[in-house]
């Protein structure tokens, strides 16, 4: 397959001088938000003891563990400002992402042991779920950090029960094992409680020498028997119970490694415990890194910095996609699938570290003249038309066909609207590609590079795509909302406006209205709002996009469900004819 894939079409164009001085200041403001972003994860990491007081203690934070475990390089973090239900505390208290040990990757958890000893929070439960979900699609080996006090009591409510609370992921724990996707943990502290089946629920458990585990901690089992209150001989027997538990508490490595024997070793240093875990991902299945490369890896043409230049901060501003796509895949290069059909989006075989993805991406700017072929009006990139809907379903079948990863990039307004669009059946034509996407069985990631709008984000391999979409990631330049927040004030207030007109009344009241979601929506569809929330898994520098390309692309085909040898696979033999 060399004809194919050693050296496919080259794109892209070395950018001009005029066009960075044009761009600077969208560049500065694309950076602004970077650092703002920045300052707000530092903050997070930040939060809780202090590492010299942990380290003061005798331990490592889940940081440096991190940093212990994880290969230089290729630590991906995810979910690092996700706190959708603002906790006081500024996190919902586990670190996770994407990285390699000992060249392999895995899903990499940790609590953060600096704050409430690594407590369960509001919103945790949410945040372990997308970490577990993201190894299932990816078939790696999900690692855990565990270091938890249980959770934190007065604020129970919000994450103990429901369909995805806080035991949810002891069942998505034991759907990861059936599945052949072991869960590793390294075990430290004190873990009672949910702690205590965050520990046992994983497949091997390695354990420094001061850890534990155990249904019911020092705390729980001293109040074990509740009479209605409290009076000060009972607070004095539960004091003197608490200090007998506190010099050996339950679960400790004399139950579980010499009686029960659920630890299947035991370390004296923290970093024994990394050392085990490194040493275990050796067994775990994984392909070398050149079975599945269609060519030698190379680095894209031109330099990824001209990103800043490239995409606008202005969201009315058309720029080409192309030549952002040039500055991420291999030596920009690439096989454009049916390229005189649908051109509002870009499909086609790209190659990330010398392994084939399949790339689709909303181009910009006037579509030509005739364009929509059902409509009387000039057709815009950004919007998705019936042709381009019907592509990006024929492109997304085929790679699923030919056992591919598939890569979008999304900057849309929307799907065409309208009578005429209608009878062009768009509407059945999203839902078709829906379905496409859910029948594909292959692993799929997201960049929103500006906007993400309406159904069209849905479609588009959306975090909606929930056995597919392994990740989301936003830019400096991300905004995701329903619509553009002028054109919900208008859908929302019109009829209003016009009612108060006839009856005589002040606009003013209704335009203040009007003004205010404007504002609304602008707060609440910016890069920090999203990461927040989980609209996105992470804001990433432009600079660092292909990293994140090259970790899916790595991870995704490092053990595949299944496997369509390179001379088997119809999509670039559609595409050469």
């Amino acid at each position: 397959m060399k004809p194919y894939f050693d050296t496919m079409e080259g794109f892209g164009k070395v950018l001009k001088p005029g066009r960075i001085t044009r761009a600077a200041e969208s560049a500065e403001a694309l950076r602004g938000v970077e650092q703002a972003i920045s300052d707000a994860v530092g903050r997070v990491e930040a939060a809780g003891f202090s590492t010299e007081k942990i380290n003061k203690r005798g331990w490592m934070t889940v940081y440096q563990r991190l940093a212990y475990l994880v290969d230089e390089g290729t630590w991906h973090p995810l979910h690092s400002l996700y706190n959708p239900l603002e906790n006081e505390e500024g996190t919902t208290n586990v670190v996770d992402g994407l990285g390699q040990i000992g060249g392999r990757w895995a899903v990499v958890i940790g609590f953060d042991n600096k704050v409430m000893a690594g407590a369960w929070l509001p919103g945790q439960s949410e945040n372990i779920l997308r970490a577990t979900d993201l190894a299932y699609r990816l078939n790696v080996p999900l690692v855990w950090l565990v270091n938890c006090s249980g959770a934190k009591l007065p604020e129970q409510d919000k994450f103990y029960a429901n369909r995805r609370g806080a035991g949810t992921p002891f069942f998505r724990h034991a759907e990861l094992e059936q599945a052949g996707i072991p869960v590793l943990a390294g075990i430290y502290g004190t873990n009672p409680a949910g702690g205590g089946y965050q520990s046992i629920s994983p497949t091997i458990l390695l354990a420094h020498q001061d850890a534990n585990m155990a249904v019911g901690g020092v705390g729980i089992v001293s109040g074990m028997a509740p009479q209605g209150g409290f009076d000060a001989a009972m607070v004095g027997e539960l004091i003197e119970q608490t200090r007998q538990f506190t010099a050996r508490p339950p679960g400790d490595v004399a139950t579980h490694y010499d009686g029960t024997g659920f630890f299947t070793r035991v370390y004296e240093k923290e970093t024994g415990v990394l050392d085990g875990l490194k040493e275990y991902m050796q067994a775990v299945p994984a392909y070398g890194p050149e079975f599945f490369r269609a060519a030698a890896p190379k680095s894209p043409a031109f330099p990824i910095e001209d990103l800043y230049h490239l995409l606008p901060a202005n969201q009315k501003e058309v720029y080409d996609f192309d030549e952002v796509l040039a500055r991420l895949v291999d030596g920009s290069e690439r096989l454009e699938f049916r390229s005189d059909y649908g051109p509002e989006v870009f499909t086609g075989l790209c190659k990330i570290d010398g392994r084939l993805v399949g790339c689709i991406g909303n181009r910009q700017g006037y579509l030509g003249k005739g364009y929509p072929e059902y409509g009387d009006y000039p057709g815009m990139g950004g919007k998705l038309y019936r042709q381009g809907l019907v592509k990006m379903s024929e492109f997304v079948t085929l790679c699923g066909r030919d056992r591919l990863p598939v890569i979008w990039f999304q900057d849309t307004s929307g799907i065409d609207v309208g009578e005429l669009a209608e009878k062009a059946e768009v509407l059945g034509l999203g839902q078709s590609l829906i379905y496409t996407i859910q029948q594909t069985g292959v692993p799929m990631m997201l960049v929103v590079l500006r906007k993400g709008t309406a159904a069209a984000h849905y479609v588009m391999g959306g975090p909606t795509a929930n056995r597919h979409n392994a990740f989301t990631l936003g830019t400096s330049a991300t905004r995701i909302e329903v619509m553009h927040g002028e054109t919900a004030a208008v859908a929302t207030y019109a009829r209003r406006a016009a009612k108060e007109q006839a009856a005589g009344r002040p606009l003013e009241p209704v335009i203040d209205k009007m003004n205010e979601l404007v504002n609304r929506y602008d707060e609440t569809s910016r890069p920090l709002y999203c990461a927040r929330q989980g609209f996105v898994d992470e804001v990433v520098k432009l600079t660092h996009l292909r990293r994140y390309l090259q970790a899916f692309a790595g991870a995704a085909y490092q053990n595949p469900t299944s496997i369509c040898p390179q001379h088997q696979m119809l999509l670039p033999r559609l595409i050469r004819g």
